[in-house]
Order: structure tokens, then sequence, then C-alpha cells
């Protein structure tokens, strides 16, 4: 059985079809990739898992068990936590006390959630940062710190939306080993990405969507010669370079 899976999505906003009978699955500790043409339908997704916006049709198993109509908190709770493609860290509170709010979804005491906080700070390496307010961290912190804080709620599998946009290339190649590190833990990872670097690094498997749609389904290889995908998304400069 597996982990997570997605049966015949569908989100229509009025008369707009944003995503249209996308179905896949998810096994236990595998990072599966998600990617498509701006505006193609992968945030939504995303937000359709976490009941950010309610489904028009379809379901999301989680375990076994369907999870399309809990609560968004209930969701963190029992394993699913995400991050968002605009980072949205509490502003005016330091590195230490966002990830401690975030603690609270674990643990009961103040004691536990600075322990849990503290562990997660180090483990994503921003112990140097963890008394600065988050609003002076520079991009690829915050984006860090997003990471950190949904670490913090002990996902069983973390949703990583857009996490490299905005980065340089060392904080890329920093942002893939943090990845990898978050996957060795026992993190079933399913990521959106726009760097193929990335999305071809560390992906088991990936989806290709376009006009909330599937495209393809495979090993980052078989996607990425795929036709459909290098006319909708790759580009032929990208398939003249493999």
């Amino acid at each position: 059985m597996a982990l997570f899976e997605a049966r015949d999505v569908v989100k229509s906003f009025g008369g707009l079809m944003a995503v249209n009978g996308v179905s896949f699955q998810v096994e236990s500790g595998e990072i599966f990739g998600l990617i498509g043409p701006n505006g193609s339908g992968k945030t939504t997704i995303f937000n359709l898992i976490n009941n950010y916006f309610p489904l028009t049709s379809g379901d999301f198993l989680f375990q076994g068990r369907s999870i399309a109509r809990k609560k968004t908190h209930q969701i963190c709770h029992l394993g699913i936590a995400r991050t968002f493609q605009v980072v949205k860290p509490l502003a005016r509170m330091t590195v230490l006390d966002n990830v401690i709010a975030s603690a609270f979804c674990r643990v009961h005491s103040t004691r536990e959630a600075q322990k849990l906080a503290l562990e997660m700070i180090d483990f994503c390496g921003l112990s140097a940062y963890q008394d600065q307010t988050a609003k002076g961290l520079p991009i690829g912190l915050r984006k860090r710190l997003e990471i950190t804080r949904a670490m913090a709620t002990r996902p069983e599998i973390l949703l990583l939306d857009e996490t490299c946009a905005g980065l340089n290339p060392r904080e890329v190649d920093q942002a893939i080993e943090l990845i990898k590190a978050i996957n060795r833990r026992g993190v079933t990872i399913i990521i959106i990405e726009h760097i193929m670097k990335v999305i071809m690094t560390i992906s088991k498997r990936i989806l290709a969507i376009h006009h909330g749609q599937t495209i393809t389904e495979g090993t980052p290889e078989e996607v990425s010669r795929n036709p459909q995908v290098i006319e909708a998304y790759l580009g032929d400069e990208y398939a003249q370079s493999q």
C-alpha cells in the first residue's frame, strides 16, 4: 500500500479547471517530484492536499485513509507538513521562536518545544541565526527557516514548494544536501521545483502536469525524454543539452 495517494483529483474555480483528474501514488521514503509550467496546477495540488482549498472531486489517502475532509491543522497533526513558495515566517519573532511555535504541533510544554526546536535548528544549519528576527534573514535563510519550521512538526510527508527558487548556486547545492538529509531521516518528500538540477538529482520519480492534467510519470530520465514534457516545459534547449 502506498503511503500517500491522489485519486482523480479535480479543482475548479468557477469556469477555470485548475486541476483535472490528476492521480498519483507516493511510496514511503520516496522523493517524488512534481513539475510543469507556471500555472499548471502544481501549487494548487499542494493547497488541496492540506485542504487550504477544498476539493471539487476526488480524494487523497494517507496511510490508506481519506484525508479530504480533514481540516488543515488536523492534516498537519496526522503527519503532512508543507512549505510555501512565498515564505511566510513570523517576521517579528526570532528564528528560535518561529520554530518553537511549530513544535507545539507535536509537544505540549515550552521546555519540550524548545528542545525540539533547537534540535531542528541544528539539523537544518540555522544555529548561528537562532536569535535573529526572521524578517532580517536573507532569502536563502528564510527558505531554510521555512523547512525547519515544517520539520519541527515531525512530519512523515514533507511538501516542498519551490524551496530553491531565488537561491544562488551555492545555496541550491546546500538545499539539495538538506533535502537528502531530511529524506535519510525517513521523511517522504513531495517536491515542486523548476530548477532541473534539483528535481533531476533528488527525485526517484516525477509527475509532469500541464493545464492541470497529467502529461507523464516516470523516472527523471524517462520524464526528461518525453516529447510532450519537452514541448510543454523543458524546451528544445534542455533536450539538446542532454
